[in-house]
């Protein structure tokens, strides 16, 4: 270590952004920073409800297993929380049907399973914990305003509260500053404004669009099953529909379509969509159900991976989607911001604090556990002809074959489903379909 360098020791971090990737970070620096300050724009609410802040929460919300596995290890007892307060435990098989673009996947006894709520009630569940942790501080209705420091070294923030008027502008010095401000970020200007070169980045775009609405369930309602998935169909049926169980009794159905196929908007578009669907199970099943809400748009952007871990100013972590925004689609969002706060937390583990070494460690940490969700969600993306950006060539098509034969031999072989959907899960490497067992399967199907 030079003389230049901020040892490992405690002293005062700074979360930008108090959405769950934030509030991850955070808990993960507990006994590593005798300060531990959240900078968030808005200002919570009481109860859970949507706040604007989060404008993909009206949306479709899911946690992976593998995601639920290590919010489980963070804050004992969440899944209890979550339950208690309505949230409804399905199964990957039996409670879920999911429609692949081979076909239906072949049902077995899942282990896995996920836990389906509306994001308030997540965001309020997280938010309870980390407000109960005396080491963490909430500066609410503040925002960041920029970055102190030099191209070498980011050593704080500026923040000013938020309001009809501009107030006055304050530094925060920090040992750490860490970014969670989510897909919209405004790091990379804040950098720039240091003098720092960009951020080597990977950009894929399916422009995928979205269209959500809440439903009372219909009493006596039954689908055979608790949640319905109806995937695309490259390159000709780029539209999607999934209908989870939510709080209150309620459905939420999120709609969506690559470009070309997006939702038009109001409750005509709604009701269009859902005719464009490749099964008709989500229409029959809201027949007789009334709306509990307004039908909300989302338009996510690009998917985006920044490679923080080439090249960054010291003292500089970037979790979340700040630092790799995926296509909602496959529902890696949340769950990988857990494997970036897991990984913040076992950097400060290993160097015993917060300085210069443990943000090197947290970066590269977080480069890793986000390559395979990466991989996996531009790889499909890839295979709509309105993407833009995104990988290609011969290696490509030989991973969409291969594909396609894992999906079609998993609407026959329980076996080979379970393997695909623990990879989906983010439970395994895609590694596990190449194991003698499971590749035998697929290749006789």
């Amino acid at each position: 270590m030079t003389s230049s360098e901020t040892a490992p020791g405690r002293g005062t971090a700074v979360v930008i952004g108090g959405g769950l990737a934030g509030m991850f970070a955070a808990w993960a620096l507990r006994g590593y920073a005798d300060r531990i300050l959240v900078v968030e724009r808005d200002r919570y609410p009481a109860e859970p409800v949507f706040r604007a802040g989060v404008p993909q929460g009206r949306h479709a919300h899911l946690v992976l297993e593998a995601g639920h596995r290590a919010l489980e290890e963070m804050m004992p007892g969440i899944k209890q929380e979550l339950t208690d307060a309505g949230a409804t435990r399905v199964a990957a098989s039996g409670d879920l049907r999911w429609l692949s673009s081979a076909g239906w996947m072949a049902d077995y006894p899942a282990q896995m399973a996920f836990l389906s709520c509306t994001r308030p009630v997540m965001d309020k569940a997280v938010l309870d914990r980390v407000r109960a942790e005396p080491s963490i501080e909430l500066l609410e209705g503040t925002e960041v305003v920029g970055l102190l420091g030099s191209a070498r070294a980011v050593t704080g923030v500026k923040v000013r509260e938020r309001g009809p008027e501009r107030s006055e502008v304050h530094e925060i010095p920090a040992e750490l500053v860490v970014d969670a401000t989510g897909r919209g970020t405004p790091l990379p200007g804040w950098l720039a404004e240091l003098g720092c070169a960009p951020v080597p980045e990977e950009r894929v775009d399916a422009g995928v669009t979205y269209a959500s609405r809440l439903f009372h369930r219909p009493a006596g309602a039954d689908l055979g099953c608790k949640a319905i998935y109806l995937q695309t169909k490259a390159p000709d049926a780029p539209y999607l529909g999934v209908l989870l169980p939510v709080e209150g009794n309620r459905w939420i159905v999120s709609l969506a379509g690559m470009r070309g196929g997006e939702p038009e908007p109001g409750e005509a578009g709604f009701a269009k969509q859902l005719t464009l669907l490749r099964d008709p199970s989500i229409r029959e099943a809201l027949r007789d159900a009334e709306p509990a809400g307004e039908v909300r748009g989302f338009v996510p952007g690009p998917g985006v991976r920044r490679h923080y871990e080439r090249r960054s100013p010291e003292g500089l972590v970037v979790v979340g989607d700040a630092a790799n925004t995926f296509n909602p689609v496959y529902g890696q969002g949340i769950t990988v911001a857990l494997f970036c706060a897991r990984a913040l937390r076992r950097a400060t583990l290993r160097h015993g604090g917060i300085g210069h070494a443990t943000a090197r460690d947290a970066r590269r940490g977080v480069a890793t556990v986000s390559k395979n969700p990466w991989v996996m969600s531009s790889a499909e993306d890839a295979r709509f002809a309105g993407t833009t950006g995104g990988p290609s060539g011969a290696l490509l098509r030989v991973q969409h074959a291969f594909l396609d034969k894992v999906l079609t031999a998993a609407t026959r072989n329980p076996a080979v489903t379970s393997a695909f959907h623990e990879v989906m899960s983010l439970v395994a490497p895609p590694a596990l379909l190449f194991r003698p067992a499971v590749l035998g399967a697929i290749l006789r199907s």
